[in-house]
């Protein structure tokens, strides 16, 4: 099993529970692995055989700006279901992070793990 990956892809949107997160935009940040097979990839050096982590970022960072979730928790399966069903992939990791959301910490959220590993 290959991972292609994004890291840290930081986006702006409306997520809360307060009133007062509701009335803002705040920045999310994602970690994102995606399982597959680079081979065939690597042996024509065609970027159709393979996983477009710039296409997947463009995807997620447009979704994202233009929703508003209440916990980070619904966020990251919506992510994960657009990955699993758009993108050639059987297995994701998703890291979604609320920066700045708690005092003394420099991040919380969540990571979920969705779809088949393959071996």
């Amino acid at each position: 099993m290959d991972i292609v990956y994004i890291k840290e892809l930081e986006v702006e949107t409306v997520i809360g529970i307060y009133d007062w997160e509701r009335k803002i935009r705040q920045r999310v940040s994602l970690d994102l692995e995606m399982a597959t097979d680079i081979r065939q990839a690597a042996n024509t050096e065609d970027i159709d055989n393979t996983i477009s982590y710039k296409t997947v970022s463009k995807r997620l960072i447009a979704f994202i700006e233009q929703s508003e979730f209440l916990l980070v928790e619904t966020m990251a399966e919506q992510i994960a279901e657009i990955v699993l069903s758009e993108f050639p992939t059987p297995w994701i990791r998703l890291r979604l992070g609320k920066p700045g959301a708690v005092r003394g910490a420099k991040d919380v959220g969540v990571i979920i793990e969705r779809g088949e590993k393959p071996a």
